[in-house]
């Protein structure tokens, strides 16, 4: 499954945490420094942009060291 196909998607709180969601459920909460990094480079990105942010701050993007399935 593609982040095209069931993407990120992100909400600022006023204290400057960033809650990611992805498929409607909350996968992870960014504060402090790191929170204040994310924003600005989420500023900054394209939509395709924002996605690999938003899966990198979660930990869900592929490294490129994963296998195929074997079968």
């Amino acid at each position: 499954m593609s982040l095209l196909d069931d993407p990120f998607d992100h909400t600022e709180t006023k204290d400057g945490t960033i809650l990611i969601r992805r498929g409607g459920r909350l996968v992870v909460t960014v504060a402090g420094r790191r929170a204040q990094e994310l924003a600005a480079r989420l500023g900054r990105a394209d939509d395709a942009g924002r996605q690999q942010l938003l899966a990198r701050a979660t930990g869900n993007y592929r490294r490129g060291n994963e296998r195929g399935a074997q079968g």
